[in-house]
Formats: structure tokens, C-alpha cells, sequence
């Protein structure tokens, strides 16, 4: 059933007959006849309100109670982390700022621990730096390097496995191979207008640059960093890291993905938003959170 108004094409409805069915368990070739029926039927919904039945079903209250859910464990998660931040900033960092301010030569005679000890290797340049900036996206107008490695890092993966993934889709002839001059099309727009803007971006970061000047001096040889147990490496960091972020954000991923791969079609963009600033919120929380601890343990390898 395809139903229209005027010129335009409101709604399609397509339904198979469950009694035109086809053998096909043995492995011979099988002559199969195709049928189909269209019925026209013309509606009064309007064009710009073709969508507006999907955001009727999203709304429904089962779909929101899921939604709403997702929303009270992100706040939630949001509420931990800020008491737990706060007391950090209240009960430790205080403590250390207002001795510093009011008596510093007699903190500069006490043995200094923790974060205070590494002071002078924080701002030490991190290892991997032109792969730490293009990861970043910035920092293009150091080295031509950076500029090419900023503009390949994530669009060179992709197109590689595009490309294989496309690949296996023609072999098998499915239909969901794009065909080469779609490919070429791909290329041409990263090629002349991506290409292009990094490009500008660098010539304008390097024609605008100052030079870095660190808070504090940098010591000539980095401190030596004492062992760390293993939840204290960067695999379990990097875990630990990513694990609340996504927590807060995971049912609403699940839609998302079911939206991008076809059978579901996502509306509630509010909600979305919503989730988006908890996202927001939590990471930076985290980060603060355990870059603190890292410093904490006297790691200034930070930066990754």
C-alpha cells in the first residue's frame, strides 16, 4: 500500500503473503516466480508531517519509562562522582592550598609527597607527541607530520575497513555494496574539501602560534616513577575511564545503533540532548577524578 497526497509519497506499506512460501533447505536451483500488488491510497497528512506518527510511537509511556530510566542512572552517576570530587577538592587540595598560601617557607622546608612532588616533570612533553596531538586534533602547526597524521589517523582506519567491509559485499553481491563511483565520490569530498580545511587549519595554527610557557619550571631529567599496582596502568585506566561515560549513555546508544542500522527510527532528540550534557559532565568528572589519582601516586605521565 503506498499512500500519497497530491505528488508526494506520505507512507509505504509492504506485506508479504505467508502462504507463497518457497522450499529452499536441499541445494539445487529452484525456479521462483515473483509476485507483487500495489494499491494506491491517497491520505490527508500532509509531507511535513509524515514523520509525525513515529514520534507519536517513541512517546508512548513503555518507550519513555526506558528513556527516563537511562536519564535517573546518568544523574545518578552524576551526583556520586560531583560528592566524590568535591571531596577531594574540599578535604585534601584545600588543606595543601591555603598551607602553601600563608606559610610558604615553611612548606617549602616540609618533605613534599604526592602530586606536590612531581611538579617539575608535569609539564614534560608526553611520549608519542605528534600521535598524542593528531589524536587530540590539534597542535597541526607543530610539524608538517602532525598535519598529515591528524588528517589520516581516524579517516584512514575507516576507509580501510570500508573498503574491505564493501569488498566482501561485492564478492558476495549483496546489495549493500556501494557501487565505485559512489567510492569515488567518498574520496573526492575528503580529498577536496577536508584535505583542504586541515590544511588552512594548520597554516593558520602555525602562523598564530606562542610559545608554550609552563606554569612551573620543567626539572632536566624526569623522576624516576615508583611502581604502581596493576590497576593503576594504563589498560585498567583507560577501562575504568570509559566505563562510566558509557554507563551513563548505553541505552540510549542502543537506539541510536538500532536507528543507524535500520529497524527503528530514533525521535526523541530532547532526550538525546539531555543525555549528551550528562555525557559531557561525567567525562570530565572522571578525567579530573583520575588524573588526580594518577598525580596522586606520583605518575607524571599523564597526558595519555
Amino acid at each position: 500500500e503506498i499512500h500519497y497526497n497530491k505528488d508526494r509519497v506520505i507512507e509505504i506499506t509492504v506485506r508479504s503473503d505467508p502462504n507463497a512460501l518457497v522450499d529452499l533447505t536441499e541445494d539445487v536451483p529452484v525456479d521462483v516466480d515473483f509476485m507483487y500488488t500495489v494499491k494506491w491510497k491517497e491520505t490527508n497528512t500532509p509531507f511535513e508531517k509524515r514523520m509525525d506518527k513515529y514520534s507519536l510511537s517513541s512517546s508512548l509511556p513503555h518507550h519513555l519509562e526506558i528513556h527516563w530510566f537511562s536519564i535517573i542512572n546518568s544523574c545518578v552517576t552524576v551526583l556520586l562522582l560531583t560528592g566524590f570530587l568535591a571531596t577531594i577538592l574540599m578535604r585534601v587540595l584545600k588543606n595543601d592550598f591555603i598551607k602553601y598560601a600563608h606559610d610558604e617557607e615553611s612548606a617549602d622546608d616540609q618533605e613534599e609527597s604526592g602530586w606536590k612532588y612531581i611538579h617539575g616533570d608535569v609539564f614534560r612533553y608526553p611520549k608519542h607527541k605528534s600521535l598524542f596531538a593528531a589524536a587530540l586534533g590539534s597542535g597541526t602547526q607543530l610539524f608538517i607530520l602532525n598535519l598529515l597524521l591528524t588528517g589520516s589517523l581516524f579517516c584512514g582506519p575507516l576507509f580501510v575497513t570500508f573498503c574491505f567491509l564493501n569488498t566482501v559485499a561485492i564478492a558476495y553481491k549483496a546489495t549493500a555494496a556501494l557501487p565505485f563511483g559512489t567510492i569515488v565520490v567518498i574520496f573526492l569530498i575528503w580529498a577536496l574539501v577536508t584535505s583542504p580545511l586541515l590544511v588552512l587549519g594548520g597554516i593558520a595554527g602555525k602562523n598564530s602560534k606562542a610559545e608554550f610557557q609552563a606554569p612551573c619550571r620543567t626539572t632536566k631529567y624526569p623522576r624516576e616513577i615508583p611502581p604502581l599496582p596493576w590497576y593503576r596502568k594504563t589498560i585498567p585506566q583507560m577501562a575504568m575511564a570509559g566505563f562510566l561515560p558509557f554507563s551513563a549513555i548505553y541505552i540510549e546508544l542502543y537506539y541510536i545503533f538500532a536507528s543507524v542500522w535500520g529497524h527503528r527510527i530514533y525521535t526523541i532528540y530532547s532526550i538525546l540532548f539531555i543525555v549528551f550534557i550528562i555525557l559531557l559532565i561525567v567525562t570530565a568528572f572522571i578525567t579530573v577524578a583520575l588524573t588526580y589519582f594518577q598525580l596522586a601516586a606520583e605518575d607524571h605521565e599523564w597526558w595519555w
